[in-house]
């Protein structure tokens, strides 16, 4: 009874936050919007921009896909896919214990498929250096290429309450953003050695729709800003570092443009819309069952599968696709917020955010690229 009571208050308190009214609001204008160009652009099949998907069997040797954050939801269900499409599939997780029951999930799905799992901590930079070492070793004593065909940067948190890393950074960014702009530029060099095009895909969110202006420097970007902050505001964070993302995938396509290798290296972005999966966990039960409730009668909740599409549409799109954000399944694209198409705004990141790991172990690093 008193368990009943605290999940009651703490239900109540959440329901009158800022922070879930601004989930509740914006979110859901977010999404409506990015359904209504897909609507809009239906209208007009001249408009209609959507792409194939591409085989992985020019291939000389068996491709490599890594995919962090794939031992639940979309990510799980990403890895199997692309098992089944032939590639040797590299699963990044937290959890020895939750790695181990992926690999026999997905031999249970598909009994052929190649798979290799490392432990790794995507919020800490340390930890991601780690993995890329042990990584480049396992291909050298491997019978594999010595190289990445695909970084699927998709693992995610949406965190009510503060968190810090050992690096001192909030650890929403840290995983969000920070770990994937650490965890794709240490693998470029590999994604670099592939004899085919290789392919990045950041996993990205409409809810970047709902920020209007962005403060760019060491103390927004590491997230220590927010952890001052009396109250928590976990829905701004979370939309922060989805857009921090966004601006970094299109910086990152411009400067490989920039430098002669968009015919090799090819860097999209993937937005699974709203799906139900354990991202809510840590809001209430009981409003997280409402919110799904009345997004899927307002036909705003994509289907498990419809929201893997995206991700798969990016992952095997064909060679020359890039800078692109997929959305809805179907090959099909829109356009991303204005703000996360800013130049300035992006390589300014690129150098605050280059400049924040410096000091990290990280930091040697920083001008392999």
């Amino acid at each position: 009874m008193i368990n009943l009571i605290k999940d009651l208050l703490r239900s109540i308190y959440f329901l009158c936050s800022i922070q879930f009214l601004r989930m509740a609001l914006l979110w859901t204008f977010s999404v409506a919007f990015s359904h209504y160009q897909l609507f809009k652009d239906s209208l007009f099949s001249h408009k209609i921009v959507s792409y194939p998907r591409s085989s992985p069997s020019t291939f000389p040797n068996k491709p490599i896909c890594v995919i962090t954050g794939a031992t639940s939801g979309l990510g799980l269900s990403t890895a199997c896919k692309l098992s089944k499409e032939g590639y040797v599939v590299v699963i990044v997780g937290r959890s020895e214990q939750l790695l181990s029951e992926t690999i026999k999930k997905i031999k249970g799905w598909n009994e052929d498929a190649h798979l290799k799992a490392f432990q790794a901590d995507i919020s800490s930079a340390e930890s991601i250096i780690k993995f890329g070492t042990s990584l480049r070793q396992w291909l050298l004593d491997s019978d594999l290429h010595c190289s990445v065909q695909i970084l699927i940067n998709n693992a995610g948190i949406l965190a009510t309450s503060p968190r810090v890393t050992t690096e001192g950074y909030d650890k929403m960014i840290a995983t969000n953003y920070i770990g994937p702009f650490v965890m794709t530029k240490l693998l470029l060099p590999l994604l670099e050695s592939s004899p085919v095009s290789s392919k990045i895909v950041n996993v990205t969110s409409f809810t970047h729709r709902a920020v209007t202006n962005m403060q760019v420097d060491e103390g927004t970007v590491s997230g220590k800003r927010f952890l001052k902050s009396k109250q928590y505001p976990y829905a701004q964070i979370y939309e922060y570092s989805k857009l921090c993302l966004l601006l970094f995938s299109y910086e990152l396509h411009r400067q490989l443009c920039q430098m002669g290798k968009s015919h090799q290296i090819f860097v999209n972005v993937a937005d699974p819309g709203v799906v139900q999966t354990n991202i809510m966990r840590e809001v209430p039960a009981c409003l997280s069952w409402v919110a799904f409730f009345v997004l899927k009668r307002l036909r705003l909740l994509e289907s498990f599968e419809s929201g893997n599409d995206s991700i798969i549409d990016a992952a095997l799109t064909p060679p020359g696709t890039s800078g692109v954000y997929f959305f809805g399944g179907k090959g099909r694209t829109i356009n991303s917020s204005a703000l996360s198409q800013d130049t300035k705004l992006a390589h300014e990141l690129w150098e605050t955010t280059s400049d924040l790991l410096s000091v990290t172990t990280f930091g040697n690093k920083r001008n392999n690229f």
